[in-house]
Order: C-alpha cells, then structure tokens, then sequence
C-alpha cells in the first residue's frame, strides 16, 4: 500500500521583470506586511504568510498575451474600502474600473455595485435588472478591487480579512472542475471551501459546459463568465479558477509576464516517482534551485507549477 504524500505547500508566484527591483519597491508601497528579501539569488517580495513573490530580470516587456492559464494574484486587506481611498491618493497608482453591466457603468470596488447572488461574484444583465427594480442597494462595505501592478500586472486586493497577506492566485482554466480533480488526484491538494460541484466529480462527469451568460462587475466591459467556478488550496493559499472567457486555448506561461507557480515538498523523488507513474507531464526534469532541488510539470490547463524541496 502507498502512503498518500502530504499536500504541498505554497511557495511561490515566479513574475518575469524588467526592473526586479522596482517591483518589489512598488508592491512594499502598496502591502505595508511585506518586505524586499531575496531567494535562490533572486529578488523577491516575502508576504508575512511565508509566502514569496519570485522575479527574473527580463530585457524586455514580457508578454501578458495570448492568455495563459494565470489570470492574476491578489491580497487580503484588513479594509477595503480603506486600502481603495489610501491608493486614491497615490500618483502612482493605476486602479483599474470594474464595468457594472448598467449603461457603461464602473466602480473601483465591487461593493460599490449589486452584490452576487446564488454563491457568484457578479450578476448577469438580467439579474441586474431585476436587483435595480427591486430597490437592491450596494452592500459599501468589503468587496474586491484591482490595481495594475509593474509590468502590467492585474493585482487583486480584497477584504475585510483579518490580516493582509498573499492570499490567492486567480487562474483559467479549460474546464475547472477536471483542474480540480487533476490537483486533487496528482497533488493531493484539499478543495477551497465553497467552490467545487455540488454532485461529486468523475473524470465522466468533469466537463461542464461555460455559463452563457457574462456577469458583472468585471474588468472587461462585455462582463466575464464565471460559471463553472472551482478552486483547490496549498496552504493558505488558494488557486482560484474560471473557465477560460475566450475560444482560444490557453498557452504555455513561460516568458510571459507570470511565469510559473511553486509549491513546496518535503521530498522532491518521492513526489517525482508518484507523478511520472501517474502520467504527468514534465517540463524539466530535477534541478539545484539556489540551495535546493526542483522539478517542473504542466498542469491541465498547461500552467507550469514548480515543485521545490524543502526542509
């Protein structure tokens, strides 16, 4: 009988920069618990959840499109509200409007719009309808927000949380519930608490078709699909995920502006022998990172995650 490993954990979000340094500046601005540390050799962002923003130095602006299977990452804040009229005040701040769905609409703050319904963030344009004709009020209190980040990063920060930390990574992917099961099966990874199907998932019944309709509020102006929704959780850290919005097929992120993913284990040839029985893809087989050993392997919607061994 084989002993099931144990989850990995969260280790790190790997950006592609080309000025390392002034990133990691921007976001010890912008999260008053972070700090400039390095890691590997590389410069890093170290969120208080021992959690790690990795950069590589890049000559020039590494590529955010065609979409790859990482959408964007974000933070807990202790208020929102709070954080959104702080970087109101900053010049060097680009906060990006989230569209209402309501003649062209947008706010900075989801708050400030009709609350989701039925456990999902937005509301179609008929469910819009129906909240205005029935006097539904914005809630003006938490709620999530983004801010653009170095490199045209998309940054999420959201709250009311006990504590600003890193706290997910926000995916695409071809058909989330099969994502879940694949983590679930290859990573041993737990489901994030209230995003998985109500009937229980077989690789028969994982593929579920996209919602037909947009919802808001979103960054694109048309809304954004957000049915299917699914998610798994390395640590405290959670890999959010929707279907990809587009009809093209996501790409591979290496060079791209997010890189990779890294998750960390306690013993880097046993989670190598378990993967390769299990068919999984490698994308480099076992190297010295810093003063460690990695692998790397492709997810299912081609994302690349980073196994590194630690103590």
């Amino acid at each position: 009988m084989t002993t099931m490993l144990p989850a990995p954990g969260f280790h790190h979000l790997h950006l592609n920069s080309v000025d390392p340094d002034a990133a990691v500046d921007f976001y010890t601005r912008r999260f008053a618990t972070t700090a400039k540390a390095s890691w590997g050799g590389l410069p890093a962002l170290a969120s208080p959840n021992n959690v790690l923003v990795l950069f590589t130095k890049v000559a020039t602006a590494p590529a955010t499109s065609p979409q790859t299977a990482i959408w964007h990452f974000g933070w807990h804040v202790t208020d929102t509200r709070q954080t959104l009229e702080s970087y109101k005040g900053r010049p060097d701040v680009t906060l990006l409007p989230l569209y209402t769905g309501d003649a062209g609409g947008a706010v900075f703050i989801s708050s400030d719009t009709w609350p989701g319904t039925g456990g999902v963030l937005g509301l179609t344009k008929a469910q819009i309808a129906d909240a205005k004709a029935r006097g539904v009020q914005p809630t003006r209190s938490g709620g999530f927000g983004y801010m653009q980040g170095p490199d045209n990063a998309i940054v999420e920060y959201a709250g009311n949380r006990p504590a600003e930390r890193f706290n997910h990574v926000h995916l695409y992917q071809e058909d989330p519930f099969c994502a879940q099961l694949w983590y679930q099966q290859h990573l041993n990874a737990p489901v994030y608490e209230g995003r998985t199907s109500s009937a229980p998932l077989t690789e028969a019944t994982c593929r579920v078709a996209r919602g037909p309709d947009r919802t808001f509020p979103a960054l694109e102006p048309d809304g954004m699909f957000r049915t299917p929704a699914a998610a798994v959780v390395f640590g405290d850290v959670a890999f959010l995920w929707y279907m990809r919005q587009g009809d093209r097929p996501l790409v591979s992120p290496r060079g791209h502006l997010y890189d990779h993913i890294a998750l960390s284990v306690t013993d880097l040839d046993a989670w190598v022998a378990k993967l390769r029985g299990e068919g999984v893809a490698f994308l480099e087989e076992p190297y010295k990172l810093g003063d460690t050993r990695a692998v790397m392997i492709e997810g299912p919607s081609r994302e690349a995650l980073e196994l590194v061994e630690v103590a």
